[in-house]
């Protein structure tokens, strides 16, 4: 039996479902922390008591910074999946770009924008 070059058109279709929700989420919570970054949830009344002010501002900006590291790591993360919706559309999906094998179903249900199989991984950390 030869062994498989790709994924069945069915089989991406599934990884596409997959895909397009983890978009939906990560989109829904990139979002949100947007809106908590630039307070547009937030009812704007000051604060009359100077001191706590104080202190509170030092502690949103800390907030604000590691929201921001957040954010920024989620439009990645939405940017690595997008561009695992190309690979479906190439037909080049759950390939490993380093072996050229398929990367094994469970890892792409856990990691849907896995370009490497944990074998292929592992060797990169080692080098």
């Amino acid at each position: 039996m030869s062994e498989r070059k790709r994924y069945s058109d069915e089989e991406l279709e599934e990884f596409r479902a997959i895909i397009n929700e983890k978009i939906k989420l990560a989109r829904r919570d990139y979002d949100a922390m947007m809106r908590q970054i630039t307070n547009a949830d937030g009812n704007d009344v000051d604060d009359t008591q100077p001191t706590y002010k104080a202190l509170e501002e030092g502690s949103m900006a800390q907030s604000k910074e590691e929201l921001m590291q957040l954010a920024y790591r989620q439009q990645k993360f939405i940017q690595g999946l997008e561009a695992a919706l190309l690979r479906i559309e190439n037909k080049t999906y759950g390939i490993d770009r380093i072996t050229g094998e398929l990367i094994p179903k469970e890892r792409l249900r856990a990691v849907p924008h896995a370009t490497l199989s944990v074998s292929s991984k592992m060797q990169q950390v080692k080098k």
